[in-house]
């Protein structure tokens, strides 16, 4: 059975930094892209950025400030985010792909984790 379990959210003021990780189990990824997702209440989920096997995507909204990046293991994804501003205040996901090109659009992730929660204070 695959898993993804993220960590590292919490609460930061405006202008901080988190990381957060994600671990896969179940099968292996490291062919295949890796993203994150992140949602509000009342919103759609919506792209933050992804990696796959040989590139990396970023929402215009968090380029320049976010990094994704694998782990060793390639199992294992992370975001460093960077001056952080209350509107990236969100319940962050992260996904995998069984394709190679898997980019933004979230029709082409096949798991999910169970999210983490990110707040940004002014």
């Amino acid at each position: 059975q695959v898993q993804l379990v993220e960590s590292g959210g919490g609460l930061v003021q405006a202008g901080g930094s988190l990381r957060l990780s994600c671990a896969a189990s179940g099968r292996t990824f490291s062919s295949y892209a890796m993203g994150w997702f992140r949602q509000t209440p009342g919103k759609e989920r919506e792209f933050v950025a992804a990696v796959s096997w040989s590139n990396t995507y970023y929402a215009d909204s968090v380029k320049g400030r976010f990094t994704i990046s694998r782990g060793n293991a390639k199992n294992t994804v992370y975001l460093q985010m960077n001056s952080l501003k209350p509107e990236d205040t969100a319940v962050y996901y992260c996904a995998a792909s069984t394709t190679v090109a898997a980019g933004t659009d979230e029709r082409d992730y096949d798991y999910w984790g169970q999210g983490t929660q990110v707040t940004v204070s002014s």
